[in-house]
C-alpha cells in the first residue's frame, strides 16, 4: 500500500521542520488575505469535479501530480507572503489536527469493511429492494458511506441483474447509502468526522438530525418502493434476461471476525471523546490531546489486524483493492492544504475578502441565515466535496463548536444536512457515489450521465430538501 504521495510527503517534510520554526499560537491574519488565495483551493476542487469526466484517462494516471501542483500553488508563496514560521504552524496544525485524524478513519473503515462479503443471490423484488436499501441506509451511519456502499451494491446488484430495469435502484441506492444513511454518526460521513475533530459532540448529530433523516428516508423509500413496482409491473410477462449470476450459494455473511473490529471503532472514536486526561504532546506550536493520538493508533491496529484475519479470498470476491484509499489520501492531503488560507479568510469574518459570502447567510441583525446555510453548503457539497465545504461553512458561522451545538444548533443542523444530503446531487458529491457509479457500469448497467443523474436527483430529492427548509430551517 503506497499511501503517501506526494503531497503527504510534503505535509511530513513540514511537520519534521520542528517547532523551532513556530511560535506557540502562531497564525495566519485572514483579513490581510485577497481572495487570490482561494485559487489554489477552487482549482483543486473544480479538478477533482471536472477532469474524471471530460479527461478521465489522464486523471487515473497523474491525479497525483494535479494534487501537488495545487499545494504547491499555495505553499510556495504562502512561505513567501507569510514566512516558514507561519507556514510550518499551519501546515502542522491542519495535518496533525484534522487531516491525519480524518485518513485515518477513513482506511480503517475502508480496510474492515472490505473483509465483509455478502454472498448468495437474492430476488430483487419491490420489497427486497426496498429493504436492502433500508438495511444500507442503516449500516451507513454505522460504517460508513465508503463501507456500507462497498458491502451492499455487489449484492444488490445481483439480486437485480436479472430484471430489465435496474439503473433507478442504483440511483436511490446512492442517494440513501452513500450519501443520507450517513447522517447520523460522525462515523457515517466525512463532513461530520470533520465537525467531530472541531469539537462537536459523537451523538449530537444522532440527535439533532435524526428527525431530518428520518422524513428523508422515509420519502425516498416510499417513492423507491412505488417507482420499483411500477418498472417491476412492466417486466411482467417478458421472457427474463440471463441471469448471470445464478444461485449457486447460499445466503450468508463471511468476515465475521471482522465485526468486532467495526464495534472498536466506535469505541476508539467514543474514548477519544469521553477520555480527559489532560496530557498534550506539542509539536511545532500544536497541542495534540492524548486521546487523538490514541485514537488513530487503535485504529490503525484495528486496520491491521482486518488484514491479517481476513482471507484473501473475501477481499478478492469483494473486488476490494487499495486504489480508492490511495486517491482519497493524495487528494485530500492537497484539499487540507489549499484550504488553510480560505478557512483564515473566512475567520475574519466581515473584515475579510468573503464578506458578500458572510452577508448572504447573515440577517440584518447579524443572525445566521439557517435556510441560506442549508442551500449554499448543500449546493456547493453537491458540485464540489462535502468534506471541504463542511469545513467552510462551519468556519463562516464561526468555527466555535460549543456555541454552534447551543445557541446556534440549527445552524448547525442546517450545515450538517446540507454537506451529508446534498452529497447526492451530483456523482462528484461524495467519494462513494463515483464508486458505486464505476462499479454498476461494470457489471452492465446502463448508468445515466452525469446531468442525466442530476434529473433523478432533481425530481426526487430537491423536492425533500425543499420540504426539510419549510419545517426546520426557515
Amino acid at each position: 500500500m503506497k499511501l503517501m504521495g506526494p503531497v503527504t510527503a510534503i505535509l511530513l517534510a513540514l511537520l519534521s521542520a520542528g517547532p523551532a520554526l513556530a511560535a506557540e499560537g502562531a497564525g495566519l491574519d485572514g483579513a490581510s488575505l485577497s481572495l487570490a488565495w482561494g485559487i489554489p483551493f477552487a482549482g483543486m476542487l473544480l479538478s477533482i469535479a471536472i477532469l474524471p469526466l471530460v479527461a478521465g484517462h489522464f486523471w487515473h494516471h497523474h491525479y497525483g501530480k494535479v494534487a501537488l501542483f495545487w499545494a504547491l500553488a499555495v505553499l510556495v508563496p504562502f512561505v513567501a507572503f507569510a514566512g516558514t514560521g507561519v507556514t510550518v504552524y499551519e501546515v502542522t496544525h491542519a495535518a496533525l489536527l484534522e487531516y491525519i485524524p480524518f485518513i485515518v478513519l477513513l482506511f480503517t473503515l475502508f480496510t474492515i469493511s472490505g473483509g465483509i462479503l455478502v454472498t448468495g443471490n437474492l430476488r430483487g423484488s419491490p420489497a427486497v429492494n426496498t429493504a436492502m436499501l433500508a438495511v444500507g441506509t442503516v449500516l451507513a451511519s454505522l460504517i460508513g458511506t465508503t463501507g456500507a456502499s462497498m458491502v451492499l451494491i455487489r449484492p444488490l446488484l445481483r439480486a437485480n441483474d436479472g430484471r430489465r430495469h435496474n439503473v433507478h435502484t442504483v440511483v436511490f441506492f446512492i442517494f440513501l447509502v452513500s450519501n443520507i444513511g450517513g447522517s447520523l454518526t460522525p462515523l457515517g460521513d466525512p463532513p461530520l468526522f470533520l465537525g467531530f475533530l472541531k469539537g462537536v459532540d459523537f451523538f449530537w448529530t444522532t440527535s439533532h438530525l435524526f428527525h431530518d433523516t428520518v422524513l428523508v428516508v422515509v420519502l425516498l423509500l416510499a417513492a423507491y418502493y412505488l417507482l420499483d413496482r411500477w418498472f417491476h409491473a412492466r417486466e411482467e410477462g417478458l421472457p427474463p434476461p440471463p441471469d448471470p449470476t445464478p444461485d449457486t450459494e447460499r445466503i450468508g455473511l463471511r468476515g465475521l471476525s471482522n465485526l468486532p473490529l467495526l464495534v472498536g471503532v466506535i469505541a476508539a472514536i467514543l474514548m477519544s471523546a469521553l477520555w480527559k486526561p489532560d496530557i498534550e504532546f506539542h509539536v511545532a506550536g500544536t497541542a495534540l490531546p492524548l486521546p487523538s493520538v490514541a485514537r488513530d493508533i487503535i485504529l490503525l491496529g484495528l486496520a491491521a489486524v482486518s488484514i491479517l484475519i481476513t482471507p484473501a479470498y473475501i477481499r478478492e470476491r469483494n473486488g476490494f483493492d487499495w486504489e480508492p484509499i490511495r486517491e482519497v489520501a493524495k487528494l485530500f492531503a492537497a484539499i487540507f492544504l489549499t484550504i488553510i488560507p480560505v478557512i483564515a479568510i473566512l475567520k475574519a469574518g466581515a473584515d475579510g475578502a468573503l464578506a458578500p459570502l458572510v452577508a448572504l447567510v447573515t440577517d440584518a441583525n447579524g443572525e445566521p441565515v439557517n435556510a441560506g446555510y442549508f442551500w449554499m453548503t448543500g449546493l456547493l457539497s453537491g458540485f464540489l466535496d462535502n468534506a471541504p465545504t463542511y469545513l467552510v461553512f462551519f468556519n463562516l458561522a464561526g468555527g466555535d463548536a460549543q456555541a454552534l451545538m447551543t445557541t446556534h444548533a440549527v445552524t448547525l443542523e442546517a450545515i450538517s444536512a446540507g454537506a451529508v444530503f446534498m452529497g447526492a446531487l451530483t456523482y462528484i458529491g461524495n467519494a462513494p457515489n463515483f464508486m458505486v457509479l464505476a462499479i454498476a457500469r461494470s457489471r452492465g448497467v446502463k448508468m445515466p450521465s452525469f446531468f442525466g443523474y442530476m434529473a433523478w436527483s432533481g425530481a426526487f430529492l430537491l423536492p425533500c430538501f425543499a420540504l426539510l427548509t419549510f419545517l426546520y430551517f426557515r
